[in-house]
This record gives structure tokens, C-alpha cells and sequence, in this order.
């Protein structure tokens, strides 16, 4: 059996629509699709499945082709700033959850990710954390907590998102062995498979798997399916999965022979 709890939170409106939703989940098991067939097959005019398509074409979400639409690539992430505008109030609903796992005077690793920066900022009301970090976002925030130490790791900063990777980042969190990882992914593909697409920011979050007691995974709905280059490795190298949505019947399986707990905020 799969280890799935469940936190009663009181949904807004999502930032897609149900039809939207629908189209890209389409969209991503056809692998390509034409304006005539959505239309079809959501019994909507062609005009409107157009409109769909141009602002999920715009979020980044799908790639425009010469009659129809396919996923977007799977070597390039989207923008920095789309990142944070999508799926916004999931995100903060299970940083909040992962949060709440998190006991004061904690030692932890947060590293890069929209979403960690939301669990960054539902930590602030603890107190006596000792945080390892690789995202000046996280640390300039946290560092606002006087009950807090937080250790920068050194390496080269990205400038789209003030990320830090490189072997001296590597080489800092080495140095120790920590309560927590909290990790984000870029995808998971059916198998369990978590996937990126920075081989420096994989070999970072491998460091961190490597050197904490539990490794909490922050990934919302979005990221199933999703395809990336990189490989980091199988879901079995968590402990903890947190996320807005049940795992589809199809993962069942996977997940309770990894024993990976799940953690659903969100759901009414």
C-alpha cells in the first residue's frame, strides 16, 4: 500500500482551467496533437481550443508546431519568472505542509526551486534552524531570522535565479550530514524517475541525498510526465514525497515498494 496522507485545505481557483489541465495531460500522452483533433475531442470550437493553446503555447507549458502543438523541450527549463507564476497557490500550499514536518532547531539543506523558496518562506516562524543552502534567494530570506545560521555554499551563481552550483558547491555540503534535504525536480516520469535539466544542479541535489538523515521531495502535479535530460535518480532516494494532487493509479505500485510516503496538500 501506498503511505498517502492527506491535509484538508480549502482550494481556490487554479490557475488553469479543467479543460487546460486536460489539454496538456492530452497533449503529453499523444505527444503531438492537432487544433482539429482537441477541438474534437473536447467538443469545443476550434477557435476556442486555439485561445487555449496560444496561452498554454505563452506560460511555456506547450511548444507550437505547423498545425498543431507538442510538449515543450526537453533540454531547456522554462523562464525563472514563469516558473513562479505557475501553479502559485499549490506551491505555497505544500510548502507550508512540508513545513509543518519540519521540528524547530532543525538541521536542513533547501536547494533551487520556486517551490523551495515558498518552503524557505513558510519556515520563517521557526526557530533555531541551521540551514545549508545553494539559493541566495533562500538564504537572504531565511537570514532574516535571528534564531537562524544559514551557510551559503560557494560555487558559480546563475544569474536567472541566483542559484549556485560547481564543485565547491558539492564539496561544502559534504562537509555535513544533516536532519533534512528538501529537494525539488523538474519531472517524474511514470516509473518514479526524477529528471532535471542542469547535470551541475543534479550533481547537487545527488550531494544532498547523499548527506541527509530524510530527503523531502517538493514537487506539485505539473511535474508528472514531464520530460527532462537529466537524470538524478528513482523516487526510491526519498523519504518524504509532498505535492498537491494523488499520484496517478499507475505509480501505486512503484510507490509502495519504494515505501515513499505522500503528502497531499490541497485536497478538499
Amino acid at each position: 500500500m501506498v503511505a498517502v496522507v492527506r491535509t484538508e485545505v480549502t482550494m481556490s481557483d487554479l490557475v488553469l482551467n479543467r479543460r487546460q489541465e486536460q489539454l496538456v495531460a492530452r497533449v503529453r500522452e499523444e505527444g503531438f496533437a492537432t487544433v482539429e483533433d482537441l477541438a474534437g475531442h473536447f467538443d469545443v470550437t476550434q477557435q476556442t481550443i486555439r485561445r487555449d493553446l496560444a496561452a498554454l503555447c505563452d506560460a511555456g507549458l506547450l511548444r507550437r508546431y505547423h498545425g498543431g502543438v507538442s510538449m515543450p523541450s526537453s533540454v531547456e527549463n522554462l523562464t525563472y519568472a514563469k516558473r513562479q507564476s505557475l501553479w502559485q497557490e499549490e506551491k505555497v500550499r505544500i510548502a507550508n505542509l512540508l513545513a509543518s514536518h519540519i521540528p524547530d532547531d532543525a538541521s536542513l539543506f533547501i536547494n533551487l526551486g520556486t517551490t523551495n523558496e515558498d518552503v524557505a518562506r513558510a519556515l520563517m516562524n521557526h526557530k533555531g534552524l541551521r540551514v545549508i543552502t545553494n539559493n541566495l534567494n533562500v538564504a537572504i530570506m531565511l537570514s532574516e531570522n535571528p534564531s537562524f545560521e544559514v551557510i551559503v555554499a560557494g560555487g558559480v551563481v546563475r544569474g536567472r535565479d541566483h542559484g549556485v552550483t560547481g564543485q565547491p558547491t558539492i564539496e561544502l555540503i559534504r562537509q555535513f550530514k544533516v536532519d533534512f534535504g528538501v529537494i525539488g525536480i523538474s519531472g517524474i516520469d511514470p516509473d518514479g524517475t526524477l529528471l532535471d535539466f542542469d547535470l551541475h544542479e543534479v550533481r547537487v541535489a545527488q550531494a544532498i541525498i547523499e548527506h541527509s538523515r530524510q530527503v523531502f521531495l517538493a514537487a506539485d502535479h505539473s511535474k508528472l510526465g514531464r520530460n527532462a535530460l537529466v537524470r538524478l535518480g528513482p523516487m526510491s532516494l526519498v523519504h518524504a514525497w509532498f505535492t498537491d494532487r494523488a499520484p496517478p493509479a499507475e505509480m501505486a505500485q512503484m510507490l509502495g515498494e519504494t515505501g515513499v510516503q505522500v503528502h497531499i496538500a490541497g485536497e478538499a
